[in-house]
């Protein structure tokens, strides 16, 4: 493909992966394929600025994979879940995390196609296989789902952690406070695992019981806000 690729619409033909900079040397997201990603004017010596049409994550694609895309045929449009939708399709949010978790995994920060996956990028996963869309990162789904009193946890609600100015990391809920989350290798399993909201669990889950915000629960789909389009490049 040209570099000469002009500010557009296209879609990934394959697993993408996503740069917080134009060196393109840290993971920011991922984009699993058939994805769709607005190209923006700007670009550097060895990569392009984007921006994912489905949750609007920001970041820059390698030149080298710029053959992945390919100007999308039919633009992307979200779609509406109602609460009572999404509420019937939790339980298949809850089996997608636990199937990950069976398959051999580690933590990858950035990871959000599997196997590899990090906390907020295996929420996003899990809800996107049945059609719903969050936004990328923790703090993100956290201003976005509807927020829960603790002690109302029901299945399929998000349970968020970190200081008491941002949420750093989040879990899916399961039942009798036990939680399914993708963590660390230094501070928690690297990789998927079942922690439980307690003081008496082991050193893990006391480690994050510690850190615990809140919960929310999702109860619509993430739409997409304008597209940043520019000239062309």
């Amino acid at each position: 493909m040209s570099f000469n690729l002009k500010s557009a619409e296209y879609q990934c033909l394959a697993d993408l992966n996503i740069y917080d900079s134009p060196e393109c040397v840290r993971l920011a997201t991922q984009a699993a394929s058939g994805r769709h990603l607005w190209v923006t004017s700007n670009h550097r010596d060895c990569a392009v600025e984007v921006h994912l049409c489905e949750d609007d994550y920001p970041g820059w694609v390698s030149f080298a994979d710029l053959g992945t895309l390919q100007p999308a045929s039919v633009l992307y449009q979200a779609k509406s879940f109602s609460r009572s939708q999404i509420k019937k399709l939790l339980l298949g949010v809850i089996e997608f995390t636990q199937k990950a978790m069976q398959q051999t995994n580690y933590y990858l920060w950035g990871g959000t196609v599997g196997p590899n996956y990090d906390c907020s990028g295996l929420m996003q996963a899990a809800f996107v296989a049945v059609g719903v869309w969050l936004p990328r990162d923790a703090y993100q789904q956290e201003g976005f789902t509807q927020t829960v009193a603790i002690a109302e946890l029901a299945a399929g609600d998000l349970v968020f952690f970190g200081t008491s100015q941002k949420a750093t990391h989040v879990g899916l809920y399961l039942a009798d406070g036990y939680y399914i989350h993708s963590s660390g290798k230094e501070q928690g399993r690297n990789g998927i695992g079942i922690d439980i909201l307690s003081k008496q669990g082991d050193e893990v889950s006391r480690s994050y019981y510690q850190q615990l915000r809140g919960a929310g629960r999702v109860v619509k789909s993430y739409e997409p806000g304008k597209r940043r389009g520019h000239e062309g490049i």
